[in-house]
């Protein structure tokens, strides 16, 4: 009878493990439908509402070599929100997986993309490039010298030789950010400000209006590169929180890895920001919200957190090109939008585990 007991107990719980299963699987493929259903949504959406006849119409017209709708219908889609939406997406995706590498490789629920100044360094840089009169190519190509540079400063300086670990990377990370502000408005105050001035202050507050097939071909593959770097790590991202012995355990180079993920964000980050100026909240928000389904495993947590975040920036470009007559800074909504939610996800979780 104990045995029939214990049998029909598996039985039990069988169904259970597969219902469990069966819904990560219903969550995982919701997850990578919901970038692209946002970002059909989008060509349709804005001052000037296009309808789905429309779109399928100029898609299908380019496919096959037919008859396309009007002209401004083709330049509104094509030249102005298609390649808005693959900015936001990859910009999305990107700044989401950096902020979950980074809130696993220093062990801190507060960390962001920007943990190690590279925002505030590519910041500099893009602001030094308008100030200078520089092509946008020119101003994202200065933005992703100045991020790499602020990041191999802080990494010389937090390092040293007596190796205080992660957490004096981090301290310079914070002195090499107020650094780089500090340049940033200095900049500022250099500028003229009946032309430069507004430019600057407008692209450092977060736009994808400058968006463009070109500057997406200079500022892609540094986030694809990177996010397909960490989505191949994804499962040694686990060990990170642990202690270097115990990573070594596990038969991988502690410093290797570390260096590998500081790298890949930095990537990321330096290509985000050189393309639509500073976006916040994405990075230390979207990781927490996938933390609370998927749990802390990065085999499960690190894509979704690239499907979600894709999502979740363009939506919230779609509400900024289209509730005003001028487009909003983006990192104002991010803002409006993260810091009430991070704040109720606070309250109701109690703390953050990571």
């Amino acid at each position: 009878m104990a045995i029939g007991r214990k049998k029909q107990g598996k039985a039990e719980r069988t169904p259970e493990r597969g219902g469990r299963a069966g819904s990560s699987v219903l969550w995982g493929a919701g997850l990578v439908l919901l970038p692209i259903v946002i970002a059909a949504a989008s060509l349709c959406i804005g001052r000037l509402g296009l309808s789905p006849a429309d779109v399928i119409a100029s898609i299908r017209g380019h496919l096959t070599g037919g008859e396309v709708p009007s002209a401004v219908i083709e330049s509104t889609l094509w030249r102005i929100r298609l390649p808005r939406i693959l900015l936001a997406m990859l910009t999305g995706a990107g700044l989401s997986a950096a902020g979950c590498a980074f809130q696993s490789l220093f062990a801190n629920p507060l960390a962001t993309p920007d943990t190690l100044g590279v925002a505030s360094g590519a910041s500099f840089g893009a602001a030094l490039g308008l100030l200078l009169g520089l092509s946008l190519i020119g101003v994202q190509l200065a933005a992703l010298a100045a991020g790499g540079i602020a990041v191999l400063l802080t990494v010389l300086c937090g390092g040293g030789r007596n190796k205080r670990g992660l957490s004096g990377v981090v301290l310079a990370g914070i002195m090499m950010g107020s650094l780089f502000n500090a340049l940033i408005s200095f900049v500022k105050y250099m500028a003229d400000t009946e032309t430069q001035l507004p430019s600057i202050t407008y692209w450092l507050m977060g736009t994808l209006g400058s968006a463009g097939y070109g500057e997406l071909a200079l500022g892609a593959p540094p986030i694809l590169i990177g996010v397909a770097i960490l989505l191949l790590l994804r499962w040694r991202l686990n060990l990170l929180p642990l202690s270097e012995d115990e990573i070594r355990s596990a038969g991988v180079n502690a410093g290797l890895l570390r260096g590998i993920v500081i790298f890949c964000a930095t990537l990321v980050t330096a290509s985000s920001v050189s393309m639509c100026g500073q976006v916040g909240w994405v990075g230390l928000l979207i990781p927490h919200i996938c933390r609370m389904k998927f749990g802390s495993d990065h085999r499960k947590l690190l894509p979704a957190s690239v499907f979600l975040g894709a999502a979740f920036l363009t939506a919230v470009d779609t509400a900024a090109r289209s509730i005003s007559p001028a487009d909003l800074p983006i990192s104002i909504l991010t803002a409006m939008v993260g810091a009430p939610f991070f704040i109720f996800l606070m309250r109701k979780t109690e703390g953050w585990q990571l």
